[in-house]
């Protein structure tokens, strides 16, 4: 792959993902990508012969690009308030730079209608994201007394918290509310 290659599908997965994190996946199309790129619908298609292949591609990445960015769950050791903040601070990121949601809870709120491979992305997403935050907390004061169905209870209601506060954030327009609206480990010593 070429550099001009690589960089016509990295501007289609960059635009793709900010007009998903906007309009949802059903709110736009390749003929969007293109003209938005510059190039023909028709080289979306080379990239991608599929929506599903582009948002499935698209969803990939975000979660790849999210988990690397909080790094290794094992190092160091912190308490469950501080590793639920970490993650609550990525979260905060992305909606504070421009205002928009978790790329996969816009996927996920959209799930009834979207093809298969795109549902399966969004579910990693929150998976890896939740078994990032179980390896952690698992580590911690709080989750070395825990068992293993409290820690995956537990990480999927921290994500179910942070995916909410960005809803109503976001619909209020208020982005701030959404450090106003951190979760807390339940029944957290850490």
């Amino acid at each position: 792959m070429t550099a001009t290659t690589a960089d016509t599908e990295e501007k289609i997965l960059d635009l793709a993902e900010a007009l998903i994190r906007t309009n949802g996946y059903n709110g736009f199309s390749f003929r969007d990508i293109a003209s938005g790129v510059g190039v023909k619908s028709s080289s979306v298609h080379y990239y991608f012969p599929t929506k599903a292949d582009l948002g499935a591609k698209v969803a990939r990445r975000y979660t790849d690009r999210f988990l690397v960015t909080l790094g290794d769950p094992d190092t160091p050791a912190v308490s469950a308030d501080e590793l639920v903040g970490k993650l609550h601070a990525e979260f905060a990121t992305a909606l504070g730079k421009d205002g928009q949601m978790c790329l996969c809870g816009v996927l996920a709120a959209e799930s009834a209608g979207l093809p298969d491979a795109v549902v399966e992305e969004a579910k990693s997403f929150f998976d890896k994201t939740g078994d990032w935050l179980k390896r952690g907390l698992k580590k911690t004061a709080w989750g070395s007394a825990a068992t293993e169905e409290d820690l995956h209870k537990q990480s999927l209601s921290v994500l179910a918290q942070l995916e909410g506060a960005m809803l109503i954030a976001r619909v209020q327009g208020k982005p701030a509310w959404f450090n106003d609206l951190k979760p807390k480990i339940s029944g957290s010593i850490a």
